[in-house]
């Protein structure tokens, strides 16, 4: 009874523990968020309808024969030459995915006839035209398992109600009576033509274009990121919200990254086409891995070191270079830089800060010998950090805002270290701060198809995260951005 007992609350026990376990996982904050409005979904209509349009025209109708009464006749060569398309719409369905849906349109078709009438033969073409063209197609949109936006079903309802066709020739108005009967066929054709080219278009040629999106790929020859999708997107009547891991890491250890435990980014506005939510983690996770990588290292000697600061060096050590070798007083002097933390964001209404903590080795190059350490100090800096976008590319601009040095070894040498904080000061600006912008400049793509980008961007500095709101340009056609996606192949 009691091992029953025991057996019994160890498997609760493990349940509990999983079911924590999947509550946890569920719960992981994104670090990127992108919302597309119904703002930005209405330019996409545009893009949709003329890529339908084209999916359409390409339809490829059957070789029709047959017989009634008297008449013989075969038709072939049948090519739509028109789609009127007017009343066509493009919306959100509430957790689901997107509605293209088209009600009372037109289509246009010529094809060629050949018909045989007793000992009449008779060749010519035959002007149709199908109108009530009613379209319903809902698509699914779901996180596949590598973490992309991938249109997962397509749900499609397509009704042709009436079609005409106009016969040329010199024997046309006899055959008008055969319209009525080649029509209903042509239309029964057409009907079962129009959703199956709708579906190609969306789960191939749609999807393959998703697929060029990035997930995983490599920003620059040391870090990477990661936008793999974290969960379904959420779709409601007005909005597409789609939550991203927004993870940077060191490509040399990809595995070895921060845990996220940053504000949740919100976005609450609908006003722009778009929107981008980035996170403290976002940056965070970002300087992680440059600092993984030591990218944050820096040697200043010879050329790169101020002549001033040099002389200010030597007199401010003058005392320890004699304790230890008089001889060294000639030898060329440097500083070697070294952060010896993950540099720290925060974002706050004001802006977005980074605090950065390094050690500073003051050294003397005797030629031809080791370099000699005569001292290790402590670097605090902080700067203020401005984010941009242009087109696809995130890119952020940082400016020292203060600094603050001091000795390792003593209080008594931090106070004779007071005349080297303005020249050190001026160093980091022209030599520190240009290593780091030039990495951060070149910015980072945001994961967006290729022919979309921002435009008109504001960018909102809030409490733990950002928010970039901007409107969308379609720098391609949507059939160019499929066209494309088939040519390249996807970052991975």
């Amino acid at each position: 009874m009691f091992r029953f007992r025991m057996t019994s609350s160890l498997l609760s026990l493990l349940l509990i523990m999983s079911l924590v376990s999947s509550i946890v996982a569920a719960a992981e904050p994104a670090g990127c968020k992108i919302r597309i409005t119904d703002k930005g979904l209405e330019m996409l209509k545009f893009e949709t309808q003329k890529f339908v349009e084209e999916e359409l025209s390409n339809i490829s109708m059957p070789e029709m024969r047959g017989k009634e009464g008297r008449f013989q006749y075969t038709i072939t060569d049948v090519k739509i030459t028109e789609l009127n398309l007017t009343h066509a719409d493009l919306r959100f369905i509430p957790e689901v995915g997107l509605l293209f849906d088209v009600q009372n349109s037109s289509i246009t078709l010529t094809f060629h006839r050949r018909i045989l009438y007793w000992f009449f033969y008779d060749t010519g073409n035959i002007n149709a035209s199908a109108e009530g063209v009613n379209i319903n197609t809902a698509l699914n949109l779901i996180r596949d398992d590598e973490g992309r936006l991938k249109i997962n079903n397509i749900t499609c309802d397509a009704r042709i109600s009436k079609m005409k066709a106009k016969f040329s020739g010199t024997l046309g108005r006899v055959y008008d009576f055969l319209a009525t009967f080649l029509t209903t066929g042509m239309r029964f054709i057409l009907n079962q033509k129009i959703c199956p080219a709708l579906d190609h278009a969306a789960l191939v040629q749609v999807n393959s274009m998703l697929e060029t999106i990035p997930v995983k790929t490599e920003v620059d020859r040391f870090i990477g990121i990661d936008y793999s999708l974290i969960d379904d997107p959420l779709v409601t009547s007005r909005s597409l919200d789609m939550n991203f891991r927004g993870m940077f890491f060191e490509l040399r250890d990809p595995n070895d990254t921060l845990v996220n435990i940053a504000v949740d980014p919100v976005i609450r506005d609908y006003d722009r086409m778009v929107y981008l939510a980035l996170s403290e983690f976002f940056f965070d996770s970002g300087l992680f891995a440059y600092y993984k990588a030591e990218i944050f290292q820096m040697h200043i000697i010879n050329e790169k070191m101020p002549k001033d600061l040099e002389m200010l060096l030597r007199t401010t050590y003058f005392g320890v270079i004699m304790m230890q070798n008089p001889a060294l007083m000639d030898a060329p002097m440097s500083l070697q830089l070294a952060v010896n933390s993950p540099p720290k964001t925060t974002i706050k209404t004001s802006g977005a800060t980074v605090d950065m903590t390094a050690i500073v080795k003051v050294m003397v190059l005797p030629p031809g010998q080791p370099p000699v350490q005569l001292s290790s100090l402590t670097m605090q800096t902080k700067f203020n950090a401005k984010v941009s976008m242009k087109g696809k590319r995130l890119a952020v601009h940082a400016d020292l805002r203060r600094f603050k040095l001091f000795s390792n070894q003593s209080a008594l040498e931090s106070l004779a270290l007071i005349p080297l904080q303005a020249p050190l000061k001026t160093m980091l600006q022209m030599s520190v701060v240009p290593l780091i912008n030039n990495w951060t400049k070149r910015g980072v793509q945001i994961p967006l198809a290729d022919g979309m980008d921002f435009i008109e961007e504001v960018v909102e500095y809030h409490n733990g995260f950002i928010v970039i709101g901007a409107n969308l340009h379609f720098s391609k056609g949507l059939r160019e951005m499929i066209s494309g996606s088939n040519e390249t192949e996807p970052d991975v």
